[in-house]
């Protein structure tokens, strides 16, 4: 038990191999592991926490029906972090537009956007759960505005998710690698469990809604195709399809046995004039930004996820992520379409 290693001593030892470290990055993180706790304790309350529990008489910005845990979670991350000194703003799945840190707090060097509870629509049938988060380096000065937040994911400087299932695990990269560490709740601290995570470049799974396949574009359709003729057909085995409809729980699968998470461009999002499904800045961009340092490849299928210009705060892109050989086979039957 004492050679635990937690995650504030995880992050002090990073800071370390960096002297000029000023370690707001790591009181930043504190105050966001705080919020995810809250959150744990709210998920994993179920239908205990009635009043928490079902659908909110309100839509977000993007039309879709809201619930009430969508609504709470997003309040707590929100009072949470912005009063800590670290953030500049933030901006959230829930919110219409950014929000400035207010007037009395200090501002800090730091944004953040997040999905404060993702795949919330699996919540009232008890299946995993989680928030997605993405730092970004605030303006020295000026108002902060949604102009501020469309920076590409390659200027990150950390991302992250919680996962509330069975246990309540936090993933998280820096920059410098993929850790996993898992809550203690005799304790309340998070320990490390899954150091340096890395995706096998190959993979006999993939994860996509299947019920969409008449409206997927030709290259993903070929792809899946071939993985349902198994070993007779040209990939040569056989696979499996998982699918549970929660960005983290399916990115943490293949996190931890390799896989392919696709949620690509269609006919429908094309016709209603949409990029995709999934919103780049707090879910594609943190997510590929673990994908990728963890060894594994984030796409549209037309461009590298963290290389896409932000144009909008809510703007959408297509996202097929996961083991290196499958994700660029993918990306070929593109080129080749």
């Amino acid at each position: 038990m004492s050679q635990r290693t937690s995650f504030y001593k995880f992050i002090s030892e990073e800071q370390r191999e960096h002297p000029f470290s000023s370690g707001k990055l790591t009181g930043l993180l504190l105050e966001v592991i705080s919020a995810c706790k809250k959150i744990a304790h709210l998920t994993g309350s179920g239908g205990l926490a009635s009043h928490a529990m079902g659908a909110a008489d309100s839509e977000n910005v993007q039309g879709e029906q809201q619930k009430k845990l969508d609504i709470l979670s997003n309040e707590l991350f929100v009072e949470s972090t912005q009063w800590c000194g670290y953030l500049a703003g933030l901006a959230s799945e829930e919110l219409d537009h950014s929000q400035p840190v207010p007037k009395e707090y200090p501002r800090g060097k730091y944004l953040i956007t997040f999905d404060p509870l993702d795949g919330s629509s699996n919540i009232d049938i008890n299946v995993s759960v989680g928030t997605i988060f993405s730092i970004l380096e605030a303006p020295d000065e000026g108002d902060i505005q949604d102009g501020d937040f469309l920076q590409q994911g390659l200027k990150q400087v950390c991302a992250g998710y919680c996962l509330y299932g069975t246990s309540t695990m936090l993933v998280l990269t820096t920059g410098r690698g993929v850790n996993g560490f898992t809550l203690d709740r005799t304790t309340g601290d998070f320990v490390l469990t899954m150091p340096d995570i890395q995706i096998p470049p190959d993979t006999s799974e993939y994860s996509i809604n299947q019920s969409y396949s008449r409206h997927w574009e030709p290259p993903v359709k070929r792809y899946v195709d071939e993985c349902l003729l198994g070993a007779e057909g040209p990939l040569g085995k056989n696979y499996n399809m998982r699918w549970v409809a929660s960005m983290v729980a399916d990115v943490h699968r293949l996190l931890c046995r390799g896989g392919v998470f696709m949620y690509p461009m269609d006919a429908r999002m094309a016709a209603k004039g949409e990029g995709g499904k999934l919103r780049l800045l707090y879910e594609a961009n943190p997510m590929s930004f673990i994908v990728e340092q963890a060894g594994g490849v984030a796409h549209t299928g037309y461009e590298r996820i963290m290389e896409v210009q932000p144009d909008a705060l809510h703007q959408r892109v297509p996202v097929i992520m996961g083991s290196r050989n499958e994700v660029e086979r993918i990306v070929s039957y593109h080129k080749d379409a």
